[in-house]
């Protein structure tokens, strides 16, 4: 994720599988159930299924994280049409409608927008 940069998908809960999330390089700020963690080099995260969360990369050095979803239901269809979604918005929020119908079909339940 781009240095400063705020996800543009809403806070979401995983309705079937967890999530694990480990830190290459940066540090990306995950927010959990309200509770700001920062995830650098090394550390890792699990979310457990049911927990409203979402990320942004507050430092000013680009971040990677290597995520693992377990069971393994989500795949490359859903970051296809999340990304449609956000697109289509240019640069404002994401249609709330249509993103909640996207996380729908991939095991989520959107939670709330993030603040801009």
């Amino acid at each position: 994720m781009p240095a400063g940069q705020k996800l543009a998908a809403p806070a979401h809960k995983n309705n079937a599988y967890e999530e694990i999330l480990y830190g290459i390089e940066g540090v990306l700020t995950w927010t959990v159930d309200g509770t700001p963690i920062d995830v650098g080099p090394g550390q890792a995260l699990c979310i457990p299924r049911g927990a409203v969360h979402r990320f942004d990369n507050l430092g000013s050095t680009d971040v990677k994280q290597l995520v693992v979803i377990s069971p393994a239901i989500m795949g490359p269809a859903y970051f296809r049409e999340a990304a449609g979604v956000i697109g289509a918005a240019a640069g404002g929020p994401p249609d709330r409608g249509k993103m909640a119908e996207v996380f729908q079909r991939h095991g989520m339940t959107v939670a709330d927008f993030p603040a801009k």
